[in-house]
């Protein structure tokens, strides 16, 4: 992105991004769900129930975002 690119540029690139993120996180919860649905011994259940909640984690500072950028933050 430019220094020269306007404010009304950045935010539409920013809520492409965010977009493009909200994708992104939505098959890493998926997969992490079905972690958790898996049969997995103690410390595999300890690293999916890590993966689990920094994607949930991720998601909701994505909407955090997206609601900023949508005026509503």
């Amino acid at each position: 992105m430019e220094d020269s690119a306007k404010p009304v540029d950045v935010i539409a690139n920013l809520r492409v991004l965010a977009h493009d993120l909200s994708n992104s996180l939505e098959t890493v919860l998926q997969a992490a769900y079905l972690l958790q649905e898996a049969k997995l011994d103690g410390r595999e259940k300890k690293w999916a129930q890590m993966i689990d909640v920094a994607a949930r984690d991720a998601a909701r500072i994505n909407r955090e975002i997206r609601k900023i950028l949508n005026g509503k933050g």
